[in-house]
C-alpha cells in the first residue's frame, strides 16, 4: 500500500503534468487571466515536480538495491541503500513544504485601510502613527506607496486613511497586518501620568484587476461635492470630490484628496474593485477555519491582534506570542521580525492542513 509521500508524489506528478497539457494547449493564450494564473502555478510548483522526480529516482534505486540484497548481502550494495534511504527521509519534509502552495493573492498590489476606532484623540494619533509605519515599511521593502485618502482630525491625527502599496509580494508582506491594533501608552494631555488605551483598525485588501471583478456602470451611482478639510471648511472651488455607490452590495467609496475630478473617480474605483474583490474572497472562505475569517472585528479594545506598549517600550503580536522594540524597530517601520513569524505560522498551520488531509 503506498506510503502517505507516495500518495503525495503522485499528486505532484499530476499537478505537473496537469499544467504542463494546459500551458501546451495553443488556446490557452486567448485568456490572458487564465494563463497567467496557469503559469504562476507551474512557476511556483517547479520546486517541487524537481524534488518529486528526485524521489522517485531515489526509491528506484532503494528498491533496485534491495532486491539484489535479498539474493545475498553485498556491502555495497548496503552501502547503497542506506544512501537511497537517507535521501528520501531528506527529501519527505521537503516535499510536504514544496506542496504548499502560496496564497493566490500573495504576489498583486495591496490596498491597506486604517480607522481610528475606541480612544478618541488618541485613537486618531495612533492610526496617523500605524500610517506613518506602513509608508516606512513599504519603502524598507521597495514598494511603492501612495496616499489615496486620509481624513484629518483634530491634533494632526487622523480619522481614517488609505494607502495603495505596488510591489511584487505586497499582499503576501501586508495581509497580516489585519485586524485591531492596540495602543498603551500615557497621552500629551494627561496631566496625572495614566495609561490610555485606544485601538485602531486595519483592513488589507489585494488590489484587483478588472479581470478579478466585473463591474456593471448601471449597478454604480456616482455624486461628485466640493471637497472638504476638517471642520468641514472648504478646501476647493470645484465640484472634484467623488463618491461612489455600488447599489448592488452598498459599498460607498469616496474620494476627494486630488484637485482632478477624474482622479478621484479612478482611485475610488481602485478601492471599490478591491473591496469587492475581498467581499467575493471572504464569502468563498466562510467555511474555512477562524483564522482565516474577517479582518476588522468591531474595533473593540478587546480585540487585539497586535498591542503597542509604549512604556515597556515593547510590540506584541498576540497571534504568535513574540515581541519587538518598539521605539527602535517598529517605529522606524522595521516590521521583519513580526511579519517573518506570522509568515512562518502561516507555513506551519497550511502544512498540518495537508498532512492531516493526506493521512
Amino acid at each position: 500500500m503506498p506510503s502517505a509521500i507516495d500518495r503525495l508524489v503522485e499528486q505532484i506528478e499530476s499537478t505537473e503534468q496537469e499544467l504542463s497539457g494546459r500551458l501546451g494547449d495553443p488556446t490557452l493564450v486567448d485568456d490572458r487571466g487564465e494563463f497567467a494564473d496557469v503559469s504562476r502555478r507551474y512557476a511556483s510548483m517547479e520546486a517541487a515536480f524537481a524534488l518529486a522526480r528526485r524521489w522517485r529516482d531515489a526509491s528506484g534505486r532503494a528498491d533496485e538495491a534491495r532486491e539484489l540484497l535479498a539474493e545475498g548481502d553485498d556491502l555495497d550494495v548496503a552501502e547503497l541503500l542506506r544512501e537511497a534511504e537517507a535521501e528520501l527521509d531528506e527529501l519527505a519534509p521537503a516535499l510536504r513544504e514544496a506542496v504548499i502552495e502560496p496564497d493566490p493573492n500573495d504576489h498583486k498590489d495591496v490596498i491597506v485601510e486604517l480607522r481610528s476606532a475606541a480612544g478618541g484623540q488618541e485613537a486618531a494619533l495612533f492610526a496617523r502613527d500605524l500610517l506613518e509605519i506602513y509608508q516606512r515599511y513599504a519603502q524598507r521593502r521597495g514598494f511603492s506607496v501612495e496616499l489615496l485618502a486620509v481624513s484629518e482630525a483634530d491634533a494632526g491625527g487622523v480619522k481614517d486613511a488609505t494607502i495603495g502599496v505596488s510591489g511584487d509580494g505586497a499582499y503576501s508582506v501586508f495581509k497580516h497586518e489585519a485586524g485591531v491594533h492596540r495602543v498603551q501608552r500615557v497621552p500629551e494631555t494627561e496631566s496625572q501620568g495614566r495609561i490610555h488605551t485606544s485601538t485602531a483598525t486595519v483592513a488589507v485588501l489585494p488590489e484587483a484587476e478588472e479581470v478579478d471583478v466585473e463591474i456593471e456602470r448601471k449597478d454604480l451611482e456616482i455624486d461628485v461635492f466640493r471637497s472638504s478639510g476638517p471642520g468641514g471648511q472648504s478646501v476647493n472651488t470645484t465640484d472634484s470630490a467623488v463618491r461612489i455607490t455600488h447599489l448592488p452590495s452598498g459599498i460607498v467609496v469616496s474620494m476627494q484628496d486630488e484637485k482632478s475630478q477624474i482622479q478621484n473617480r479612478e482611485r475610488a474605483m481602485r478601492v471599490l474593485r478591491a473591496r469587492l474583490y475581498e467581499q467575493a474572497l471572504a464569502e468563498q472562505q466562510a467555511g474555512l477555519s477562524e483564522a482565516r475569517r474577517s479582518q476588522l472585528g468591531s474595533g473593540d479594545r478587546s480585540e487585539k491582534v497586535r498591542t503597542y506598549n509604549y512604556p515597556q517600550n515593547r510590540v506584541t503580536d498576540h497571534r504568535v506570542g513574540i515581541n519587538a522594540t518598539l521605539k527602535e524597530a517598529v517605529l522606524q517601520g522595521d516590521l521583519e521580525e513580526l511579519t517573518g513569524a506570522l509568515v512562518a505560522e502561516e507555513r506551519r498551520q497550511l502544512l498540518a492542513e495537508q498532512t492531516e488531509g493526506n493521512v
